[in-house]
């Protein structure tokens, strides 16, 4: 038994290391999305809803893991006060952590243009919000999906792509390096 002991305390960890501008990341865009779901609140929690704050989405293909894993926090925070309950704070964090993973994932080598990340991140939100949502309100699955779907295209589709095209000019402009992904 002691050797089982001994050999886990000997087994390295794989490093996860993060730095403290990582860390800040997180924080900010933690911070970000908690604030722009509460004080929109009355567009937030509604079956047609449009969150303002799933504009920041898109910036998971520039920030990487930081955006990712602080968009998810953010997420678990304002889904806290919403007052949807258990259903939305695990659903909502998970559509917008699988969301964000997948457009970085996708448009991280730039290969592929990041509208096509901005795609996916509408469809994966509108289906995995649209079917809880529907749930929650008793609407039909489709009027749940459609209903999401319309609020988020705008928030992340729309508002997210000038958001990600500024950005990305302003970094090149100012001849940042990018290297937290």
């Amino acid at each position: 038994m002691g050797h089982l002991v001994r050999s886990a305390i000997e087994t390295p960890v794989r490093d996860v290391k993060m730095d403290s501008k990582q860390i800040a990341l997180i924080s900010i865009f933690a911070a970000l999305y908690a604030i722009g779901v509460v004080f929109l609140a009355p567009f937030s929690f509604l079956p047609i809803q449009v969150r303002v704050a799933d504009a920041l989405l898109p910036l998971s293909i520039i920030f990487g893991m930081p955006a990712i894993i602080g968009l998810s926090l953010g997420t678990v925070v304002a889904n806290i006060f919403g007052g949807l309950g258990f259903i939305d704070i695990i659903g909502g964090t998970v559509a917008n952590f699988i969301a964000a993973y997948v457009a970085w994932n996708l448009c991280r080598s730039n290969k592929v243009p990041f509208i096509v990340g901005i795609a996916c991140q509408i469809v994966i939100v509108s289906m995995i919000v649209g079917v809880y949502i529907s749930y929650l309100f008793g609407l039909p699955l489709i009027v749940g999906i459609t209903d999401i779907f319309i609020g988020t295209f705008l928030a992340i589709g729309v508002l997210g792509s000038v958001l990600i095209v500024i950005i990305k000019n302003r970094i090149q402009s100012a001849g940042i390096k990018n290297d937290t992904n």
